[in-house]
């Protein structure tokens, strides 16, 4: 749920992992972000990164609109405050995820290791090709600046990605 939430959402991990019920308006398909947890101090919630990730991320595209769909189911099943928590009822870390649960998950896929950034950077890519402003997907992902959200962009030629499939399916692709 995390990761489908991490893709639909481009929310920050340290802003997943603080994510509360009451953060999420169903009605108007958003997640409000406006705390964070600190995974250097055992999950501690406190304050976000910047001015800038204080916001309220609409989920409006189909990736999004899925990630709410299924947020909601899952919600019904958990009844705590936080939406992602440990069998204690702690803030999930990182680290955690990583190494109990995407780490596996990549490797019996045959993927190299990625971390939860990823989830992020992919969101704000699909946005970027859908034609999304930029000044909104700036705000939707929390930067502080056009400067940072332009990192997260960028073309990836043709050919790269077509030998990047050959070479996973064995079979050559035409570009």
């Amino acid at each position: 749920m995390l990761v489908l939430v991490a893709a639909g959402s481009g929310l920050r991990s340290s802003e997943l992992l603080a994510l509360k019920r009451n953060d999420i308006n169903f009605n108007a398909g958003t997640i409000r972000v406006d705390e964070s947890s600190d995974q250097r101090n055992n999950g501690r919630i406190g304050p976000c990164k910047n001015a800038a990730a204080y916001r309220t991320v609409a989920l409006h595209d189909a990736e999004g609109k899925r990630a709410m769909r299924e947020l909601k189911k899952f919600l019904k099943q958990a009844p705590s405050e936080l939406v992602f928590q440990s069998k204690l009822g702690n803030p999930l870390l990182e680290t955690t995820i990583l190494n109990q649960g995407l780490y596996p998950a990549l490797k019996q896929l045959g993927l190299p290791k990625g971390g939860l950034h990823g989830f992020r950077r992919g969101c704000n890519r699909r946005w970027e090709l859908s034609g999304l402003n930029p000044a909104v997907i700036r705000q939707q992902m929390g930067h502080t600046s056009q400067r940072m959200t332009t990192l997260y962009s960028g073309e990836i030629p043709l050919a790269q990605v077509t030998e990047a499939f050959s070479r996973r399916s064995n079979t050559r692709i035409a570009a």
